[in-house]
């Protein structure tokens, strides 16, 4: 059964890769699959960026249940079901419950697989919209580049906050070491998610023993509700961040596309000279966090 699985797996990878093995990787439980959720956002921005639709070519939704997966599979060709043993991830997942810890180590665990396997990734969580295509803003160095909740302005800083819903990380032996690393490293930290045990150990002398490099992604590319990208001629990703519950992130989010679209039926000369900004955050705002 293990085996065919990983076979399927095999086979999504290969046939969703680009030229040089690199796949775009998502993840998806039920509460962010009904329709008009979450999923049907994060597939229409890439409809809606700038050279982004063709991306999809080589998006794999990876479904942590069966209503994901069943729904994945009416709007998307590659779709894989990550089996998961005994815990229930279909409805939503509050941040930082056991169930939740649960199925973000889980996908941390996964994607060093992927790694494994010789597959590069971009990886997003799904309420990140896609506007333009991120390959022209990442460094052509960098083993593991990765988005911020806040950034200092030096990509390699270890004070930026790294934001573990988006990045890319290339497959070689320091990345599949590095994610090893993190992975096991949840038994140091238990109670913690990903994201804040990354921050905990970018610092550790062992990263640095790895050799592996770590570029840290502007948010005026690579935005989000933390931080907005403020130039919408600039702007690659924008994420629903800091920003607690389902029905709030997809209000704010349906507002975002709004937004975008708006501009992009703008003329040329009016994208230049408008200092457009988001009308988001709204239900999402930083004050109900504090």
């Amino acid at each position: 059964h293990v085996d065919s699985e990983d076979l399927k797996l095999d086979r999504v990878l290969q046939k969703a890769s680009m030229r040089d093995n690199t796949v775009i990787l998502t993840t998806l439980n039920a509460a962010w699959a009904s329709p008009g959720s979450v999923i049907d956002l994060f597939v229409d921005s890439f409809h809606s960026g700038v050279r982004t639709s063709s991306l999809l070519n080589h998006l794999v939704i990876i479904a942590f249940d069966g209503d994901a997966y069943r729904q994945c599979a009416k709007i998307h060709h590659y779709c894989f079901a990550l089996g998961t043993e005994g815990v229930d991830f279909s409805e939503e997942k509050r941040f930082l419950t056991s169930g939740y810890l649960e199925m973000m180590w889980k996908r941390l665990d996964f994607l060093r697989l992927v790694l494994e396997k010789g597959y590069s990734f971009i990886f997003s969580d799904a309420d990140i919209m896609w506007f333009r295509n991120p390959f022209p803003h990442f460094y052509p160095n960098g083993d593991l580049q990765i988005a911020c909740d806040h950034y200092v302005g030096n990509a390699t800083d270890l004070r930026n906050i790294a934001n573990g819903g988006f990045n890319y990380v290339k497959s070689n032996e320091r990345t599949i070491e590095f994610y090893s690393f993190w992975y096991s490293s949840r038994l140091r930290y238990p109670g913690y998610h990903d994201q804040d045990v990354f921050n905990a150990i970018k610092h550790d002398p062992y990263v640095a023993d790895i050799g592996l490099e770590i570029k840290f992604l502007s948010t005026a590319y690579f935005g989000g509700f933390c931080e907005p990208s403020r130039d919408l001629n600039k702007v690659c990703t924008m994420h629903a961040n800091c920003c607690i519950g389902l029905r709030s992130k997809i209000h704010d989010l349906r507002i975002m596309m709004e937004d975008w679209k708006n501009y992009l039926s703008l003329p040329p000369s009016l994208k230049r000279l408008l200092t457009l900004s988001w009308r988001v955050p709204q239900n999402c705002s930083l004050s109900s966090l504090n």
